[in-house]
């Protein structure tokens, strides 16, 4: 009667969907970036349990972390050391806090620079060995967190429903089945108590008979006889009733515990099943986490090369920006020339004006100054004529 499948055990579609591994795939973006974030902060978690180990041999990861990693480090064990220094003489809280401010400011790039660089982070992940810690423990428990989280994300209100139904269900049956064996077995127990307290009764009234046949011996020995044959004849049938109740009892008890062991059977098939599941979709996901990795990497370097083309074009326009920014000037300067260079001209003209006209008014002036001139001297020629025809 072992289950092949987990139908077969009455396990509801919804609660083998939930508690299939192969189901928990993300198919919404909100859980995707949940997700996302969770798994960079294992990473950084991981990370961050290393660097204590890395910066002890830092010499030794010096060519595979770069320089650039291997200056941040130096800087963030310099921090470290200034921070120890300041812890052991306290009193100046304003430098702890910018210390420390530091720190965190250098141990964000450290982080930033790991995470862009995720084949070193694997590499050293697998070279450097760290003792077992505190860390490892809550990295443990995160993990676990983050699994948990992706179920509580996967699982419907329904399939959640049924999980809890069919774990009470179980958990029925088993108390059902632990309250009957119990209860066999206390009435097995007061079934032999029972002889037991019927076997003493008869061999205490047998006794007693024995004291009063040794009395009456003599009297009554027929009767005596007769009475110890009904004893034991009586004896001999409780013990047999007793011993048929018993056997009944232990098959009874006998078939619940094979009932019982069964199920057990049944259960650990099914989760045998299960634990291969799981195993199956965890190989999945390491090498989906691994071709995403591979992705991101090319998607990064493809990234890079835009964003330093996109810096070349800023630098050719910022360049022209400049040129423009001169040439504006200077035709601001020449449009500026130009303007005081009309404004002089019609100056120029205005003067040139006033001058013709100036110069019309004297011509006119002049002019009617020598008519009244020859006018006059006309006028004093005649006159003269006049006085000498009359002398």
């Amino acid at each position: 009667k072992g289950m092949a499948t987990p139908g077969k055990a009455g396990i509801p579609l919804g609660v083998m969907k939930v508690l299939d591994p192969c189901q928990l795939k993300p198919d919404i973006t909100e859980t995707e970036r949940i997700l996302t974030v969770l798994d960079e902060t294992i990473i950084k978690l991981e990370i961050t349990r290393l660097i204590p180990r890395i910066i002890g041999s830092l010499e030794r990861y010096a060519r595979m972390l770069g320089p650039e990693i291997t200056s941040s480090l130096w800087e963030l064990q310099k921090l470290s050391m200034e921070i120890q220094h300041l812890l052991a003489s306290p009193g100046d809280e304003e430098s702890m806090r910018a210390v420390e401010q530091r720190l965190k400011c250098s141990l964000r790039n450290i982080l930033r620079l790991f995470l862009a660089n995720p084949l070193l982070y694997h590499g050293l992940k697998y070279k450097v060995r760290v003792r077992e810690s505190p860390a490892d423990v809550f990295i443990k428990a995160f993990m676990e967190f983050r699994d948990i989280t992706l179920e509580k994300l996967l699982t419907s209100p329904d399939e959640e429903k049924e999980k809890i139904q069919f774990m009470e269900d179980i958990s029925l049956r088993v108390e059902k089945n632990t309250e009957t064996i119990s209860a066999l077995q206390e009435e097995l127990a007061a079934v032999i108590q029972t002889r037991d307290e019927e076997v003493s009764k008869k061999e205490k009234t047998i006794e007693d008979l024995k004291t009063s046949l040794e009395d009456l011996a003599k009297n009554c020995k027929a009767d005596i006889q007769h009475i110890m044959q009904e004893g034991e004849n009586q004896q001999k049938e409780d013990e047999k009733a007793s011993r048929d109740r018993c056997a009944r009892l232990k098959q009874d008890i006998q078939l619940l515990g094979a009932r019982f062991n069964e199920l057990v059977l049944e259960h650990r098939a099914s989760e045998l099943v299960l634990r291969k599941e799981k195993c199956k979709a965890e190989r999945e996901i390491h090498e989906w986490v691994q071709k995403y990795d591979t992705e991101m990497t090319e998607k990064q370097a493809t990234y890079d090369e835009i964003q330093a083309e996109y810096n070349e074009e800023k630098e050719q326009l910022s360049l022209l920006m400049e040129k423009h920014a001169l040439l504006l000037q200077e035709y601001t300067q020449i449009e500026e020339e130009r303007k005081m260079l009309k404004e002089k001209e019609e100056e120029a003209a205005r003067e040139e004006a006033r001058r013709n006209d100036a110069a019309t008014y004297i011509q006119a002036f002049w002019k009617g100054y020598l008519v009244r001139s020859i006018y006059k001297s006309k006028l004093k020629k005649g006159k003269g004529k006049g006085k000498g025809k009359g002398k």
